[in-house]
């Protein structure tokens, strides 16, 4: 059985074909600058060439037919038929109060999801252009949908309430809702299984660190707190979002300058975080060449998010009474030395103590990796995400009617035997190459 994702932004769609049968990646890609006169296409198929390529995609329906039309393509693609395809999941970023879990998409879930957009007006109308453009190329299979936000629903009142009139959030629902959902939903599990605990039993922290960045606080296997709001603009320091602010910046800086609150928002959400300290880029690459070069403003990009990473982990810990683990996840989390050690430096008091020589070999996404000292009282883990494999097992298991909260559901990679095929040739050949990487490797408990 083949299972297509979708993740849908307003201007590109991701997508995974998995094989659900032999559990397996068959290929994967995205559709960049839909609506622009350059969109193109990247798509990488098992054991085949990378292809790239400009296609016109004035709208998503165009975008969702070149990916169908590569992912059959006899030369490039990894399926021979459409009818291959038995269903599909999308990634939705916003449920609400609604949506507590995945849901297949009927007409009604469809319509309900179109009264959220006023919470997400930046993602939702794409995420919803996507189901009904894949609606209309495949009309006779079942679509899902994931939210972002689904995960975070365990929050009390007294973590995702603002404190502002209490009609707000009656009337317009105004609260905190947190993203990156199905990344902490697939770390938590997965650092659950390296700590031998049932998740039940296990608190984390887990920093998440993109583009988008975000932290989450779980307790007892769910989460109790988490750094985005009621939009990913709240929290952390981001690519090109500002995170955190004093709220009274924004009606003083749209008085000066003249502008209205679109302009604001989209000072706030694009020309922000590290773009708009460094004035020229938002990638952590750069940053990282900054820093290795000696540039202040580099630097000062570096200090500011290790340093918001660094209060949140504090603040967490204080929430959580116990922590077992510390994960990092996401591209920079993944990837970047420099920024988790800054960002745990100087919590040796508090049990969590880095190996500066595991931290500086973990950076191959082939495979989790522990990079404490061997007397830290608490672990740092770094557990490259799945985002796709959760949506695909949801997806599964809402046709086969077996899917439910995660906390009544077993996903196949909470079994310390699950292995990741595609990470697992990946890790080999990287073995090969530095065997020193066999110290960092996490393995269950």
């Amino acid at each position: 059985m083949v299972i297509l994702t979708l993740n849908c932004g307003s201007s590109s769609a991701k997508f995974q074909v998995y094989d659900w049968s032999q559990q397996t990646v068959l290929g994967t890609g995205m559709v960049e600058r839909i609506g622009q006169p350059n969109s193109r296409i990247e798509f990488s198929a098992k054991d085949k060439e990378e292809y790239e390529a400009q296609k016109p995609c004035p709208t998503h329906i165009e975008a969702i037919r070149l990916i169908m039309d590569t992912i059959v393509d006899p030369k490039l693609g990894c399926i021979s038929s459409m009818d291959e395809v038995k269903a599909v999941g999308h990634r939705m970023l916003h449920g609400g109060e609604k949506f507590k879990k995945s849901v297949l998409i009927d007409e009604k879930t469809l319509n309900e999801f179109k009264g959220l957009i006023p919470l997400g007006p930046l993602h939702m109308p794409a995420n919803i252009q996507g189901v009904e453009a894949a609606q209309k190329v495949l009309p006779n299979i079942p679509h899902c949908a994931v939210m972002d936000t689904a995960w975070h629903q365990t929050m009390e009142p007294s973590a995702f309430m603002y404190a502002l009139p209490y009609d707000w959030y009656t009337k317009y629902n105004i609260r905190r809702y947190g993203f990156h959902g199905t990344s902490f939903l697939y770390t938590a599990k997965r650092a659950a299984v390296l700590l031998g605990r049932d998740p039940k039993e296990t608190n984390l922290i887990i920093a998440h660190i993109g583009n988008g960045a975000s932290m989450c606080a779980v307790k007892n296997g769910v989460c109790v707190d988490t750094s985005m709001g009621l939009t990913p603009l709240e929290g952390l320091m981001m690519g090109t979002r500002c995170g955190d602010i004093d709220p009274a910046i924004v009606p003083i800086m749209m008085e000066r300058l003249g502008c209205n609150a679109k302009e604001m928002d989209a000072v706030l959400n694009k020309s922000s975080g590290v773009l708009g300290i460094s004035g020229k880029y938002s990638d952590r690459r750069d940053v990282q060449a900054g820093v290795d070069a000696g540039d202040e403003r580099a630097e000062l990009i570096l200090a500011m998010e290790t340093y918001r990473i660094k209060k949140y982990i504090g603040s967490y810990m204080a929430a959580l009474g116990r922590v077992d683990a510390i994960v990092f996840t996401a591209g920079v989390g993944e990837m970047n030395p420099t920024y988790r050690a800054g960002s745990v430096s100087g919590l040796e008091g508090f049990g969590i103590k880095l190996d500066p020589e595991k931290n500086r070999l973990s950076r191959l996404r082939a495979a989790e990796t522990v990079i404490s000292a061997d007397d830290s009282a608490v672990k740092i883990f770094v557990i490259p995400t799945d985002e796709e494999l959760v949506m695909t097992e949801d997806t599964y298991a809402l046709m086969q009617g077996t899917y439910d909260v995660h906390t009544n559901f077993t996903y196949s990679f909470q079994s310390k035997d699950y292995v990741n095929k595609d990470r697992m040739r990946k890790l080999e050949a990287k073995l090969a190459e530095n065997p020193q990487l066999e110290r960092i490797i996490a393995k269950p408990q």
